[in-house]
């Protein structure tokens, strides 16, 4: 499970961001998640509800999770479509010489006081 490794490093993150703007709590935090990056929200959702009430800070602290839709595009055609749903291929000209745009980030996108 490598959603309380990634918890950590965002409370980290989050918690230096507050240090050096003042900032005493957090009251949420908006992560962006690539559809196909392998975090699962349900296990990360968990893990930030055990790991947040260790910190002061971040006690009572809300994640809210946006998905970011996984693009491919195909140097063959120069097109992008939707990765999850046609895979690798690319479903306008079949070729596999195809790398992914968007879909594997996880970024903090907002920390709410």
């Amino acid at each position: 499970m490598h959603e309380l490794g990634i918890v950590f490093y965002i409370i980290r993150d989050v918690k230096e961001v507050a240090k050096e703007n003042g900032v005493d709590h957090i009251g949420a935090v908006v992560l962006s998640i690539g559809e196909v990056s392998t975090v699962v929200a349900e296990y990360l959702q968990d893990c930030w509800k055990w790991a947040v009430e260790r910190e002061e800070m971040m006690k009572g602290c809300a994640l809210k999770i946006q998905t970011i839709p996984a693009v491919t595009y195909c140097d063959s055609c120069h097109r992008e479509y939707g990765t999850v749903q046609h895979g690798r291929t690319c479903p306008y000209c079949g070729s596999e010489r195809t790398w992914l745009v968007q879909g594997n980030e996880i970024e903090i996108k907002e920390i709410e006081v």
